[in-house]
Order: structure tokens, then sequence, then C-alpha cells
């Protein structure tokens, strides 16, 4: 009996060998579609480039509450590497510049009434804006996020996991406001999809699938790209998801990456 499972073992990590061996850049598959808006009449990327942008924490439902805290810093990490140019006030910078005028109630108000309805009230939207010094306001909003594992391959008669299935999902829309009209000058809805099969216990971590899904929508809203598919083919986004897995031992002999999307 005890040859018998240590034979298992053994072919065990021989499967598990060929299954982690030959990797792509990613460990992951991924596929992210987009649906984005043309820009308001008047307002162009060039336009909004030369101005200071504000990212307002991430909004969701209530089944999802915690999941969308890290997506607007995701977003500001992503702008910085992507559009290093461009005057990006932080969610924290925003936060801390609301705390310190005392206008918390304000937000806090204008954030319940957006939860709601998906719409910011131009007055205290402009009051905040002018306050921590910016034009135009990012909102994300994490409407759906889910993390799957199944168990793909067992061996026969021992109950020795050899290969499991872990995939997760998301759908997130950004809008991107004038602060000083009230006015939505683009947006965008993205899902994506993100699976490997590994043996470990790991799930698709929310970073990663956050990275995949922000870096498509910087792509869109860079390039006026609408309706658009993403997979791992686009290089840069694939290693957004690949520069933030931790590794064991690091090479610092290759620099970042410069490419745009």
């Amino acid at each position: 009996m005890a040859s018998r499972f240590a034979c298992a073992i053994h072919i065990g990590l021989l499967v598990s060998s060929f299954l982690t061996g030959g990797c792509a850049s990613s460990l992951y598959g991924w596929q992210a579609r987009t649906n984005s808006t043309a820009f308001a009449p008047g307002v162009q990327v060039a336009t909004i480039q030369q101005v200071p942008i504000g990212i307002f924490p991430a909004v969701t439902i209530v089944g999802l509450r915690g999941n969308e805290v890290a997506i607007s810093h995701f977003l500001a990490e992503i702008l910085g590497k992507v559009a290093p140019h461009w005057k990006v006030v932080s969610p924290q910078e925003i936060i801390a510049q609301i705390n310190r005028r005392e206008l918390a109630q304000d937000y806090m108000r204008m954030r319940a009434d957006y939860d709601a309805s998906n719409m910011f009230d131009v007055v205290p939207l402009r009051k905040i804006a002018e306050a921590v010094g910016v034009r135009y306001v990012f909102q994300p909003r994490l409407a759906a996020f889910s993390q799957l594992m199944t168990d793909r391959w067992t061996f026969p008669g021992f109950g020795v996991l050899l290969s499991q299935t872990r995939s997760s999902n998301m759908r997130l829309m950004i809008q991107l406001w004038d602060a000083e009209t009230g006015e939505v000058v683009w947006g965008s809805l993205v899902e994506t999809t993100m699976q490997n099969e590994a043996v470990s216990q790991d799930p698709v971590y929310l970073e990663d699938i956050t990275r995949a899904t922000m870096g498509s929508v910087v792509s869109d809203l860079l390039n006026g790209r609408r309706s658009s598919k993403y997979t791992p083919v686009n290089k840069f986004l694939d290693d957004l998801i690949t520069e933030s897995m931790p590794q064991e031992t690091p090479d610092d002999s290759h620099p970042a990456r410069k490419d745009n999307p």
C-alpha cells in the first residue's frame, strides 16, 4: 500500500511539473471586453491631461463591500505607468484633502446619493473638486466580482489532487466627470474573466484581475477605442499582471517596460 501511495505521489509530481512548466509570460489566461463611450463634445485626451484629475474611491453593492477598497488605487498606479505626465491626484490624497477642509460630511452625502442614483449633484461635486484642486474626477463602480476553485484532476483511488481550475470574474464601470459642469465626459463598462490551472491552493487574486481590467479601461481611454477585446496577446497589459506577482528570486537586470497599451 505504501509503495502504491509513493508511486501516486511520484506521478503527481511529474504531472504537476508538466502543468506548471513552459508557461507564457502570464500565469493566467484572461480576456477583457470593454464598451467605452466617445468623449463629450469639446473634450479629448489632450484636454484632460492639461489639468489635475482626481480619483474618487470606488463604490460597490452591499454584497461586495470591502472588495472595492483597492480598485481606485490600481487605477492611479496604472495611470502613473502609462501616462506619467498626467496630473493625477490619488484617492488617498483626495480623502486627506477632504478631511483637512472639513468636507467629510458633504462628501459622504454626495457619495451616498451617487451610490443610489449613479449621479453626482453638481453643487457638492464642484465644491469638493475646487477644495482638492481638480477639474475632472474618475468614479469607479465595482458591479461584480467572484472567485472559483474547482478540482480538475485527482489520482484515482488515492484522492491526490493533481490539478485545480481557478477562475475569477469582474464587472466594473468607470465614469470621468467634469466637476465644473457636472457632466459625464467619458465612461466605460468592462467585464474580465481570468483563469489558470495549478496545483496550489491560491485563488486568482483580486489584484491581478483588477490590473487587467483597469489596464484595458485605460487603454480604451488613451487610444479612443470602443467595444474592444484585450487578451494576453497585449504584452503591456499582460506585464501589468506579471509584475504584480511576488518573485522568490527578484531579478533587477531587466528595466520596467515603458510601452504604451
